[in-house]
């Protein structure tokens, strides 16, 4: 089979003016860039909103693991399997980050014959939203080390400057760095700070969640970036910035509109993590495609713990969505690593492991748990492998059977939507028969301390929780300024149910660690850091951007 950016670039795509026009819209209604790419004006959306919603559904995982689940080829097979089935379809993507696409993850662009186009572009420059980001971002940096410089009329205290700078790309060098050497004329004022990926600033949670120009703007002034000698936040709106940030981010709010190999429509924009963030695709491109489509589908980061769960608790009470079901991707090889087996033993395939898959299940039934923990019916999509054996794939469908949760296979890497038609068929059946009975986890209005107790023991199956570090004193300043009431956005590993990323399967009886509490005032949500988890990646011994490259007849390599 061929490399995914040779599909990719092979294909014949419709221009991007006939995909608006099957959804309704008109040339008027677009920015384009290019040929396939476009932006959707948000006087475009603004009309749409008395249409009525259609259904939503949720892709999810289980927890990753370096031999791969394939929830993003998925979540694009879906969208076109249910475009075989003649189901007016839409999906709704973040767009990738450039960090992870030159480091370990590659890009989020799906797979094989299963992809978004043109993923070249999507996967780096796109249409420029990271980067209006990164801007804003450092816009904001610039102006709290200038205002201390200059006079701290607002009493700023050096060592509680909570904003930090930001860049797209995995520098594991600059998580922990000194600022403002060299005197105060020359540099300012002398202290730490660090970077965090773009993906995990606010400002790209503020960006997913907006409902519309003003709220941005409100949203961006709320901001906490600092505290005052007397323990007061200080916020963005004190600075003076909010109007120039909102210039740099105006065009990044407008949702973007590309394809799928086959020609269905797909909202790709917003890209906060969810590991660190809340990890959905916008809230702007969610809610519209739900106005433009009969069946909307949408991905949560990472696992059923992360972008599920904040999906649920934090999205979907931020803009009243109430999914209709959810489709819990597993590979067969990635749960015979929850199962003990190594992945050189997984990717050599030497014959099945029954034994393996077998203890590897209970990865996958705290995944269905926590979904069942939110009322919503579950599917479970088998991404099949060439090197998976039909007494796995069937072993797996038997202990969905027993568990009575719909189970398909799903060849879209190698099939595209022909090879969705069964899970397509499955994901309908559970729309038209089986009612959601959607409800967030916890009461808003719990303590701070009730809210992470209740995601660490009821979605991670942790025994209790310890706070170290200033998580204590970060906890009872979230308080003091107001925030009590906000939902949690855990940022922990994505590797583990639990915060140590070597613990596989589904660990009991482990506590989790609290280090750091952050507000995030401005997206709506408070940020406990667990366990040893970073902001800012770092890049694997071999990083992709060694396999990447442009050959002078203009063929990208490597990318994927």
């Amino acid at each position: 089979m061929k490399a995914d950016i040779d599909i990719a670039q092979d294909v014949v795509a419709q221009p991007i003016e006939r995909i608006a026009a099957s959804l309704g819209l008109e040339r008027d209604d677009l920015h384009c860039y290019g040929r396939h790419m476009a932006k959707i004006s948000l006087n475009a959306l603004e009309r749409l909103n008395n249409r009525p919603d259609g259904k939503l559904v949720l892709v999810t995982a289980i927890t990753a693991t370096k031999a791969g689940e394939g929830k993003t080829v998925t979540t694009i097979g879906l969208v076109q399997a249910l475009g075989k089935l003649g189901v007016k379809v839409m999906g709704a993507l973040r767009e990738p980050s450039m960090g992870p696409v030159f480091g370990i993850k590659g890009g989020a662009t799906g797979g094989g014959m299963s992809q978004v186009y043109p993923m070249w572009d999507i996967d780096l420059h796109f249409t420029g939203d990271i980067h209006a980001v990164t801007s804003a971002h450092n816009l904001l940096s610039a102006m709290v080390e200038n205002h201390i410089t200059k006079g701290n009329a607002l009493g700023i205290d050096p060592t509680r400057v909570v904003w930090r700078k930001a860049m797209d790309m995995n520098c594991r060098e600059l998580r922990h760095i000194v600022v403002g050497l060299g005197g105060r004329s020359v540099g300012g004022v002398p202290r730490e700070s660090g970077f965090v990926i773009t993906a995990a600033s606010e400002i790209s949670a503020i960006l997913a969640l907006a409902s519309s120009m003003a709220d941005l703007r409100s949203r961006l002034a709320n901001m906490v970036v600092a505290y005052d000698v007397e323990g007061r936040p200080v916020r963005a709106g004190q600075l003076g910035c909010v109007g120039a940030m909102v210039l740099l981010l105006k065009d990044a709010l407008m949702p973007n509109l590309v394809q799928t190999l086959e020609g269905q429509p797909m909202f790709v924009h917003g890209f906060p993590f969810a590991n660190v963030a809340h990890g959905s695709s916008s809230l702007l491109g969610t809610k519209h495609a739900l106005k433009l489509a009969d069946v909307v589908v949408t991905e949560g980061g990472f696992a059923t713990d992360l972008g599920a769960e904040k999906f649920f608790n934090i999205v979907c009470r931020q803009a009243d969505f109430r999914p209709d079901c959810a489709v819990i991707v597993a590979s067969v090889r990635a749960l015979k690593m929850h199962g003990g087996a190594c992945l050189e033993d997984v990717l050599e395939c030497e014959g099945p492991d029954l034994e393996a898959l077998e203890r590897g299940f209970a990865n996958l039934d705290k995944h269905i748990q926590n979904i069942q923990c939110f009322g919503v019916p579950a599917v479970v999509a088998i991404n099949r492998f060439a090197s998976d054996a039909e007494e796995e794939i069937e072993l797996v469908r038997e202990h969905c059977a027993k568990l009575a949760i719909p189970c398909a296979e799903s060849r879209v890497f190698s099939e595209g939507g022909e090879g969705g038609v069964e899970l397509a068929e499955k994901v309908m059946q559970v729309i038209r028969t089986q009612k959601s009975d959607f409800h967030p986890l916890y009461d808003i209005n719990l303590p701070i301390r009730d809210k992470i107790d209740l995601i660490a023991t009821e979605i991670y199956g942790a025994k209790d929780v310890r706070y170290i570090g200033t998580a204590e004193r970060d906890i009872r300043a979230i308080e003091l300024a107001g925030g009590n009431h906000l939902p949690v956005c855990m940022a922990k590993t994505q590797m583990s149910l639990s915060d140590d990323p070597n613990l596989k399967g589904a660990p009991k009886g482990w506590t989790l660690t609290v280090r750091e509490v952050m507000m995030s005032s401005g997206a709506g949500f408070i940020v406990p850091l667990c366990g040893s988890m970073m902001l800012i990646p770092g890049l694997p011994t071999e990083p992709a951007a060694k396999r990447i490259d442009y050959s002078d007849d203009g063929r990208i390599i490597g990318l994927s």
